[in-house]
Parts: structure tokens; sequence; C-alpha cells
């Protein structure tokens, strides 16, 4: 299963300056937890934001990248190979970012875990609405919680139209 996971704030904002806006320790053990023993899918962006530019432990790293080089991950150089990658996985698949990758897999992908902040974090790069696509419907919804003082709410969406590899 091809699964999308990150956070916004209030106006579907992902990002700014290479990095996320919000520091949320709840957030991160839910990512760490669901992702950990899995395989992700990111971009080369996005690897560089991690803490030394290193691929997440106890996960397969698939980096799209037309440029880089690097033995500690797999890269892939197109969309392509990124899917045939995926069909390889013996595990499921979380697309982790950043915009371009989520905007070229969202269609794929069966399962949206959003964790929604009510704040504005001032984003520069945003995720489609999900709420106005009528591809997905929110199948989940859990309490608001505090996180390191933003109002945060876990919410699951899913696909009604995947396309399938």
């Amino acid at each position: 299963m091809i699964r999308v996971i990150l956070h916004t704030d209030k106006k579907w904002g992902i990002g700014k300056k290479n990095d996320l806006m919000f520091s949320l320790p709840k957030d991160m053990k839910f990512f760490r937890e669901t992702t950990s023993g899995q395989t992700v899918l990111l971009g080369e962006n996005t690897l560089i934001s991690f803490p030394g530019g290193k691929p997440l432990k106890n996960r397969v790293n698939i980096v799209l990248s037309p440029t880089m080089e690097r033995d500690d991950c797999v890269i892939v150089r197109s969309l392509e190979e990124a899917f045939e990658e995926i069909k390889k996985a013996q595990t499921d698949v979380y697309v982790i970012g950043g915009a371009s990758v989520y905007r070229q897999m969202l269609p794929y992908c069966e399962e949206v875990f959003v964790t929604k902040v009510d704040a504005d974090g001032g984003a520069e790069v945003f995720f489609p609405n999900l709420d106005e696509d009528e591809n997905f419907v929110c199948v989940s919804e859990g309490e608001p919680m505090d996180d390191n003082g933003y109002t945060i709410r876990f919410t699951t969406y899913k696909n009604l139209k995947p396309i399938q590899l």
C-alpha cells in the first residue's frame, strides 16, 4: 500500500525554507512509529533537510533525484524508476515529501495521514487541500490535543480512486 504522511498548518502549508514549520514531538513520534520498518519515498531536498543529510534509520529510503550519487539509500532518477522500486518493496511505502514528490505521488496513494496544526506556519510550500478534492474523503479525525503549544489533530484521508501501479 502507498500512503502519504505529513503535517500541515491550517492553510495546508507544509514548509518554509526547506524545513518543517513546527516542532511537534507527538507528531514526530507518530511519524517514527508509523514509518519505522517501512519504505519511505522522498525527494532530494527532503533528504538534505534531515539532520546531517542522512537517510532515516530503520527504513528503506528511496530518493527521487536526477543527480544525487550515494550508497546509503536507493536513488531513482524518474517517477518510473520510483514505481519499479515501489513494486519491489516488501513493506508499505510512505511518501514523506517534498511538495513535488507529494504532488506526483498523491494520485497513486490509497491513504493520507495528515496531522493538522491549528496555526498559520507562514508556509512557502503547500499540500493540496484534500477537503476540496472529490477523490479524497476524511475517514478518521482524532480529538484535538496539545503538542508543544500547538493544537493538533491526527486525520486520515482515503483516496476513492487511487491509480494502480
